[in-house]
């Protein structure tokens, strides 16, 4: 699928504020799962500099940074990609090890995958959570994270959560209901509780119920001869062809949009505009840097 998407940010000072280099990671990856055909960010007023860089986990990122005091500012990213997942279980897990669970990483994968194998709360109810369901899987790997993504799906409300952190896997849990973001940290945390690398990743939903104004949470899972496979536990399902992946990182943080701050006493107000198109029978264009 070839999809056309804008994404424009417009923050306002309710006076004149220094802006300190903002992180940009609105730039959508390019790998087995997608291709950027084309991409453009506009950031509005002009900034003394753009540096374009490689995050730790392979993300995009767009550091900008402005000379003068300013009262506003708008980003706006213009992107044309190609998804190429259409079957979500083609690969195989070649170490019969990672069949079943609790996994054990070989030990070079294990040592690099370890910040991914953390889990960020030790309530034990997250763990309780997951082992019942790798009961329900009869321990075996991929029914689970499929059991898993459906039991969050079907157990939880949905909840369009506009504003703060992600929730603690277990306030999740406990309150029965979240947002994307908050259904992927507890889908995190049960997969790291039963040995499976997981990371948080950020990006856009094609038919998603918030997609005009906010993008998407998700999760994916490190398989040994599959890599990183993804999972949407706020639709119950395997990621496809209608999703694409912006960043990916161990922490929800790690993922955000953008990133910055200011100096200068002002209230600060955003509005954000996201539209998605699918582009039938479009020729590919190369990328642009």
């Amino acid at each position: 699928m070839l999809y056309e998407i804008t994404h424009r940010s417009a923050y306002r000072y309710s006076q004149p504020v220094f802006l300190e280099p903002m992180t940009v990671m609105l730039s959508p990856r390019s790998d087995a799962t997608q291709t950027v055909r084309s991409h453009e960010l506009v950031v509005t007023p002009s900034p003394s500099k753009i540096a374009r860089c490689t995050g730790l986990d392979g993300n995009n990122t767009d550091m900008i940074w402005f000379s003068d005091l300013q009262d506003s500012l708008a980003i706006e990213v213009r992107t044309t990609v190609e998804t190429h997942r259409g079957d979500v279980f083609d690969f195989l897990i070649t170490d019969q090890a990672a069949l079943t669970l609790p996994l054990k990483y070989e030990p070079h994968l294990a040592f690099v995958l370890g910040p991914y194998l953390s889990c960020s709360s030790n309530e034990c109810e997250v763990a309780e959570f997951a082992r019942a369901i790798v009961a329900s899987a009869q321990a075996q790997t991929i029914p689970f994270v499929m059991q898993l993504a459906a039991q969050i799906h079907d157990r939880l409300s949905y909840l369009l959560r506009e504003h703060g952190d992600p929730w603690t896997a277990v306030e999740t849990l406990r309150r029965g209901q979240g947002s994307c973001r908050d259904f992927a940290v507890l889908f995190i945390d049960a997969c790291r509780s039963v040995g499976l690398a997981a990371r948080f990743v950020s990006g856009y939903c094609v038919g998603d119920v918030a997609a005009d104004t906010h993008m998407h949470a998700w999760v994916e899972v490190y398989f040994p001869g599959g890599g990183w496979r993804g999972f949407d536990p706020s639709r119950g399902a395997a990621i496809s062809d209608e999703y694409i992946a912006v960043a990916a990182g161990q922490r929800p943080q790690d993922a955000a949009p953008t990133f910055g701050s200011f100096r200068g006493e002002a209230l600060a107000t955003l509005e954000a505009a996201i539209s998605i198109h699918p582009i039938d029978n479009a020729p590919a264009r190369p990328a642009t840097q």
